[in-house]
């Protein structure tokens, strides 16, 4: 129980951590507009940028658990029985591979921004690493969403995607 509850958390406070990065994005741009009003140069497009990846990869997970992601759901709506919870973990075991990897390849690129000491070619200058390890931690959260999905379905409870789905269709169980 303490572990559903710790991951659910998780899950909860990246959304939270996806949403705050949206408001970074408006108050750089809203910056930018009153810096131009008041004849200041202010350049925004750095900042909203790494604001807009932050966001999107912190976001990944939380919607990910609240069916947010589109899925292509035709062969697994057409599946029964055993053969649709064969699709569904495949599915979901394809993602996590996918996403294993990334989430190697993101880490490794932090890593290295770091120890070269990476500097962002724009007017402030930030260090590399610092945007891109919320890709990473993205990327990385996303990964322990879809094992703790995955274990969850192996165990014949029904994806919290298919349970928190506001959709119009959706699968019934057998």
């Amino acid at each position: 129980m303490a572990v559903r509850k710790f991951l659910d958390g998780l899950y909860l406070w990246s959304g939270y951590l996806a949403a705050l990065f949206l408001v970074a994005i408006a108050l750089t741009i809203v910056a930018q507009i009153i810096g131009r009003f008041f004849g200041v140069a202010i350049d925004s497009t750095e900042s909203a940028g790494f604001s807009l990846a932050a966001s999107t990869f912190l976001g990944l997970a939380y919607t990910f658990r609240y069916d947010g992601h589109i899925r292509v759901t035709l062969l697994i709506r057409l599946a029964k029985g055993p053969m649709a919870r064969a699709t569904e973990l495949w599915g979901v075991g394809f993602c996590i591979a996918a996403m294993g990897y990334m989430t190697y390849w993101a880490c490794d690129l932090v890593y290295f921004s770091y120890m070269f000491g990476d500097i962002s070619p724009g007017l402030l200058a930030i260090p590399f690493w610092i945007p891109r390890s919320a890709m990473a931690l993205g990327s990385l959260i996303l990964t322990i969403a879809l094992v703790d999905e995955f274990i969850g379905i192996v165990s014949g409870k029904t994806p919290s995607y298919v349970e928190n789905s506001t959709a119009l269709f959706q699968r019934e169980d057998d």
